[in-house]
């Protein structure tokens, strides 16, 4: 049964009130992914709207747990928000669509991954404007990294399987998850080691950028700069898998 405001307005209100806690997580987790003037109130403000919109879609009978389906609906929500402020600008998109499509025909071309100065060379740009445009729109590939695979409420991202959200869920969801999370694996290892590094330190250990500089013995800038290449191979690689 699908909970309703009218006929299980307790249950609803329950289940926000239990789950508060995972706006704040969320929030912590998601504010370097953000551009500098959304704030954190404006994050909570559209994070609890995910978990009010979770409660009234909720469907126990999917057998998902709802934590998970919470997660997924307040990160969208999030994200939402940052779409809504206009803060993704055509041009920076545009160079992100370049990045990608130059990435994916090198990698066609050449019968592995590009290396950081074949990809500003065929982009006509040095290694130092590349590398510029990698930081540049680093915060869109946060936002494909969370775009879902498929249109179902319980909809996966990129994220949730990296970080493997999806352990209460039915049999057959759980063979298709751990398909997809192999696939992903499979992925991961062809990335360079510093920018696997950066993956995991970021999505699995949790770090900032600003540690993970210091694990590495890198500047900031160029964590930055890792992340973003490697959002932008995920998500290219990952999709030619899949679709």
């Amino acid at each position: 049964m699908i909970y309703t405001q009218n006929s299980t307005g307790d249950n609803i209100s329950q289940l926000i009130r239990d789950h508060l806690y995972l706006v704040d997580i969320l929030v912590g987790r998601m504010v370097t992914q953000v551009p500098a003037f959304m704030n954190r109130d404006d994050m909570k403000s559209a994070g609890m709207l995910g978990l009010l919109d979770a409660a009234n879609k909720f469907d126990p009978s999917k057998k998902i747990l709802f934590k998970t389906f919470a997660e997924y609906r307040i990160r969208g929500a999030i994200l939402d928000e940052m779409r809504k402020l206009d803060w993704f600008s055509r041009s920076l998109r545009d160079k992100q669509s370049r990045i990608e499509k130059t990435i994916l025909n090198l990698e066609l071309q050449l019968g592995r991954d590009p290396e950081d100065m074949e990809v500003a060379k065929a982009m006509d740009l040095s290694l130092e404007a590349y590398q510029t445009m990698l930081g540049e729109v680093s915060h869109l590939g946060c936002v494909s990294l969370n775009e879902t695979l498929d249109h179902s409420d319980e909809g996966r991202s990129f994220l949730d399987s990296l970080t493997n959200h999806y352990s209460s869920i039915s049999p057959g969801a759980r063979i298709e998850n751990q398909q997809l999370t192999q696939k992903i694996a499979e992925v991961l290892a062809l990335l360079s080691e510093k920018e696997r590094l950066v993956i995991s330190l970021y999505y699995y250990e949790e770090l900032t950028q600003k540690e993970i500089a210091e694990v590495l013995d890198l500047s900031e800038g160029r964590v930055s700069q890792l992340h973003s290449q490697a959002l932008i191979k995920l998500k290219t690689k990952i999709a030619s898998r899949i679709f």
